[in-house]
C-alpha cells in the first residue's frame, strides 16, 4: 500500500490488531459528504472506537470520527455519523454468514486514499483473551531481542 503514489494513509487502527485476531481482511468503499473529504484530506479522523455492523444487507460504519471541516458553513457533517460502505453482494453474504456463525467481529484496521477515492480495510476478527496479548508481546519482545543479537554478532565480525 505504501509503495503506490496514488495511495494515501488517512488513519490507521494501531490497537485493533493488538485486541483482536485477525481472520480476514476486505476493501470496502465509503459513502462520504464533500466536507467529509475535505476533512480526511488533511487527516483528520480516527478509527478508535470504529466498528462495522451489517444490517439488512447493508454494511455500516460506526464510530468513525471525522472531525468538522474548519472551513465548512451550515452544511457541515456530523462527526460521529453512521457511514455506509461499499461491498459486493458476494463479500456482504459472506461476512454476514461468518459474523452470525462464528461470532466474528467487523473492525476496520485502515483508511486510505486510492485514486481520489476513501477505502476502509474492514477486518474479520476474533477477541483476544488476556493470556493471547501476552503471548503475542512475548513474542514481539523474543524476535525484537534475536534481532539485536543478530546485528551486534554482524557488526563485531566487520570491524
Amino acid at each position: 500500500m505504501a509503495a503506490d503514489p496514488n495511495s494515501a494513509t488517512i488513519a490507521t487502527n494501531r490497537r485493533a490488531r493488538h485486541h483482536y485476531a485477525v481472520l480476514d481482511t476486505v476493501e470496502a468503499g465509503v459513502v462520504l459528504v464533500g466536507t467529509e473529504v475535505k476533512s480526511l484530506r488533511l487527516g483528520r479522523a480516527s478509527l478508535v472506537d470504529a466498528f462495522a455492523t451489517i444490517d439488512d444487507g447493508e454494511v455500516w460504519l460506526r464510530g468513525l470520527h471525522i472531525n468538522e471541516y474548519a472551513l465548512g458553513t451550515w452544511t457541515n457533517h456530523t462527526p460521529r455519523r453512521t457511514r455506509k460502505l461499499l461491498l459486493h453482494r458476494r463479500e456482504i453474504d459472506k461476512l454476514s454468514q461468518k459474523v452470525h456463525e462464528s461470532g466474528l467481529s467487523l473492525v476496520p484496521l485502515s483508511m486510505y486514499f486510492t485514486d481520489g477515492r476513501v477505502k476502509v480495510e474492514l477486518a474479520l476478527v476474533r477477541g483476544k483473551k488476556t493470556w493471547d496479548k501476552r503471548a503475542d508481546l512475548a513474542d514481539r519482545d523474543a524476535k525484537r531481542e534475536i534481532e539485536r543479537a543478530f546485528a551486534r554478532h554482524i557488526k563485531g565480525k566487520r570491524h
